[in-house]
Formats: structure tokens, C-alpha cells, sequence
């Protein structure tokens, strides 16, 4: 059963499902090995994800922070990719069914991460808007100087102050870093475009719904990232979680907040494929997996990453959903899937922690790296260093860096662009998108 047009031959074939962290640093690692290698995921590109925020706030272009997966592998041995979405997994017939067809497999890999857990607001989940991926990040850039269009444009004072206003729940290290970089467009960067607006009326609120902001981190990263916040006016608000979003008011267990922007960075959950009835944790949307990441009771079934929840005494909840798990886990099941194939004994996965950090803004970030905790200017560098050796591609780190030295000289970003109009209302979106297709239809026939 082949209809993605893989060629059979008498190697073990491995299926990835996605080309994040997980999947990327697995099929690297099988790199001139005895397999097959097929990965499937519905985009062409490998996404950094700890930048896109700045691709959000204006700092970085998407192709800084994407890399083409065929580019990634060029020149690996028995490795094919196919740009497709998995739909179900036939566990009787060893087989992933995606959008274009069915595919056998000798040894099966999820490697989907996660998604965004609206916690059953369905108000939220309409009107917010989520940042997992390179389409959102640009529909968040968009909606951010949308905003700033149209309230140069009203005469109401309320309605102006809403569209100014920004709400961020989840005070993680993605609503810190979130939060540092539209403070810093407050303060530098749009003044300048909109000369006319009175900024003094522009709020930017982080709700967290524990006490403390950086909740995984140390209390002193935890402290140090609340002063920076401080230091650039944006409001922090803890044991605060939000009952429902109507896309004007945040209503939240404290009080009322005015936004016409609600950014929701406050959890994330396994995206989970049908076709598995063991192994499955429905409450977290995480597979449960043993000391290898096999799920369940499958023996050619894994699950690596974020999607992946391997419980124990000393992590009853799983390993976090941080980058490091799942570059690690990759790794480690690339060894055990070499050494089931020469008959070896495998090992159980250890997590090395090897620290976490978030940025606040310029010269302003925390690091826990063991018991050591960097603060300010040195964790700021530490930051940026991490972050650029770990970016995908020569031309991507040199892209990154010299946007970063332009950007921290010249208190500037210049892309400031609206490439497609975020469109909320489902009439307008539709009207929106027949006229693209009259446009696209006329300029055909004009060309022919």
C-alpha cells in the first residue's frame, strides 16, 4: 500500500510525522544508517519557533527563521518528503493515511508537536489570535499595525484606546518575550509612524494565572523578568486568568480589560492523530509512552517531543514541552532504532536540562543554567548566542545576527509590512476572497 510514490526496497522503512525539533533531529541522526526514511508534514519548511515572536513584533522576516526541509536533507541517502497531512493511523495495516494517500511503514514516528489549548473558550479561540506558526505570526503582525491604522482614523477616544491596547495571557517565556518586544515598539518604534496618536494611552497587559511570571524558571529569573517588565511600562498582572473574550473586552477573575488584541500564549496541547486507542492520555492530548517513547503497547509505534508524555516518579506530569526533550528524544530514539535493527540493547531516555531563558527586550534577559542565574546584559548575550547556533542554515544565523546589530543600533524595525489584511469577520472574508480569485482570474485572461 503505496500511493506517495516512495520506491519499496529491502530496508526498514521509518515514518516521521513532522519536521520539528523532534522530527528534524531524528531524521538527521539516521543520517547513513540501514532505513528508509519518509517524512511527512503539511508545510515544506522547518520552523524556529522561539523567534517567532519577533517575526510578530516586526523584527525578523519569516524566511530568517524557516528552512526548506528537502534543502535540510539534500544529499541524505534513502530520504524522502513528502508535503502532505496525516489523517489517521491504521494500526492493522502498519499504514498513515494523509491527504494523498496511504503509506506503509515498518516503524512509525509522531512527531506533531503541539498546538495551541484554548481551554474550551470558544470565544478566545475566535477572536484571539494564537502564534504556533509562520502564517500566525504574520496575521499578528498585521493585526498589530491594522490597529494602528484604524485608530488614526477614529475620532471615539474609547475605541482609539482599545485598538491601542494589548492583552498577552501566559506569562511563559513566550508572553514575557512577546511583551518585551511590543514595549519596545511602544517606546521606539511606532511614535515615529503614527506622530499623531497620543502613546501615553497605549497599555500592554501580561496576565499569568500564577503567581509569578516565568513560573518554570527560578523565583530570581522569575523577579528579575518582572523588574524588566516593569522598567518597560508594560502592566503585569498575576493570579489573574481570563473567563472570555468578546474581540473588544477581556474579562478576566480581577477585572475588565479594553483590547482590541488578545495574544494567547498561555498553553499549548499534544496534536494528537486519530487511529491510536491505547497509549493515548485524552485529558493532556499527550501520547503516553515507556522509557523509550514507544506508545502504549505498539512496539513500531513512537512518539517523540511535545506530543509525547513519558510519566515517571521524578516527572508525574511528563518531561516540559521544551525544544531540548525533543531534540533529545530525537536522538535517542535514532540510537534504539539502530540498535532493535542489530538486536542490541536499547536505553531509556535521560533528559539532560541544560538550562532554560526568555529575553524581556534589549539587554534585558534571564538565564538558569543549573544553579547558576544570568541576569541583564550577560544573559542577554547568552540569549542571543543559544538562539543563533541553533537556527537552521548559514544564511539564516547571518540573516538573524545582522538584523539583530542593526536593529539594537538604530532602535528600528523596518518591517513594518502588511503583506495580507487579518480579516475577522466571516462575510468580509469571503467577499475578500472572491475578489482575489476575479483578480487572479482577470489578470489570466489579460495575460493570455
Amino acid at each position: 500500500m503505496n500511493s506517495l510514490n516512495i520506491p519499496d526496497t529491502n530496508l526498514e522503512r521509518v515514518v516521521i510525522i513532522g519536521c520539528g525539533f523532534a522530527g528534524l533531529n531524528l531524521a538527521k541522526k539516521l543520517k547513513n544508517k540501514p532505513f528508509q526514511v519518509v517524512m511527512i508534514d503539511k508545510h515544506n519548511y522547518h520552523t524556529f519557533q522561539p523567534l517567532l515572536y519577533q517575526v510578530a513584533t516586526a523584527g525578523l522576516e519569516p524566511d530568517s527563521i524557516a528552512y526548506p526541509i528537502r534543502h535540510i536533507f539534500k544529499g541524505q541517502q534513502n530520504f524522502f518528503f513528502r508535503m502532505a497531512k496525516a489523517e489517521e493511523i491504521l494500526t492493522a495495516q502498519n499504514s498513515i493515511k494523509t491527504n494523498i494517500g496511504t503509506l506503509e511503514y515498518d516503524h512509525l514516528v509522531i512527531a506533531t508537536g503541539s498546538e495551541t489549548n484554548y481551554f474550551g473558550m470558544d470565544g478566545v479561540k475566535r477572536e484571539g489570535m494564537p502564534m504556533k506558526s509562520v502564517p500566525e505570526a504574520l496575521n499578528l503582525r498585521s493585526l498589530i499595525l491594522q490597529n494602528f491604522e484604524a485608530a488614526s482614523l477614529t475620532n471615539d477616544l474609547a475605541e482609539r484606546e482599545r485598538l491601542m491596547n494589548f492583552v498577552i495571557v501566559g506569562g511563559g517565556p513566550t508572553g514575557v518575550e512577546l511583551s518585551g518586544a511590543v514595549a519596545e515598539l511602544k517606546t521606539h518604534v511606532l511614535p515615529n509612524d503614527y506622530p499623531d496618536l497620543d502613546f501615553r494611552r497605549m497599555s500592554i497587559h501580561l496576565l499569568e494565572a500564577l503567581p509569578r511570571v516565568l513560573p518554570p524558571m527560578s523565583e530570581t529569573a522569575s523577579r528579575k523578568a518582572k523588574k524588566y517588565l516593569d522598567s518597560l511600562g508594560v502592566q503585569v498582572w498575576t493570579d489573574t486568568a481570563v473567563k472570555s473574550y468578546d474581540g473588544s473586552t477581556v474579562k478576566t477573575n480581577k477585572k475588565d480589560l479594553p483590547a482590541s488584541t488578545l495574544i494567547w500564549a498561555a498553553g499549548v496541547k499534544g496534536h494528537i492523530i486519530p487511529g491510536l486507542t491505547e497509549g493515548k492520555d485524552f485529558e493532556k492530548s499527550r501520547y503516553l509512552v515507556n522509557g523509550y517513547n514507544q506508545v502504549g503497547d505498539y512496539k513500531n509505534i513512537y512518539a517523540i517531543g511535545d506530543v509525547a508524555a513519558m510519566i515517571s516518579e521524578e516527572n508525574p506530569k511528563g518531561h516540559p514541552m521544551l525544544a531540548q526533550v525533543a531534540i533529545q528524544q530525537g536522538s535517542n530514539l535514532a540510537k534504539n532504532l539502530y540498535k532493535w535493527q542489530r538486536n542490541s540493547t536499547p536505553k531509556e531516555f535521560e533528559y539532560n536540562d541544560k538550562g532554560s531563558m526568555a529575553t524581556v527586550g534589549r539587554n534585558k534577559a534571564v538565564a538558569d543554567i543549573g544553579k547558576i542565574h544570568l541576569g541583564g546584559f550577560w544573559g542577554w548575550m547568552l540569549w542571543m548566542w543559544v538562539h543563533l547556533v541553533s537556527l537552521v542554515g548559514f544564511r539564516n544565523k547571518m540573516v538573524v545576527m545582522l538584523n539583530w546589530v542593526i536593529n539594537y543600533f538604530s532602535y528600528d524595525k523596518k518591517i513594518r509590512l502588511i503583506i495580507r489584511p487579518v480579516v475577522r469577520d466571516k462575510t468580509q472574508q469571503k467577499e475578500l476572497s472572491l475578489k482575489d480569485n476575479e483578480e487572479a482570474i482577470n489578470l489570466e485572461e489579460h495575460e493570455n
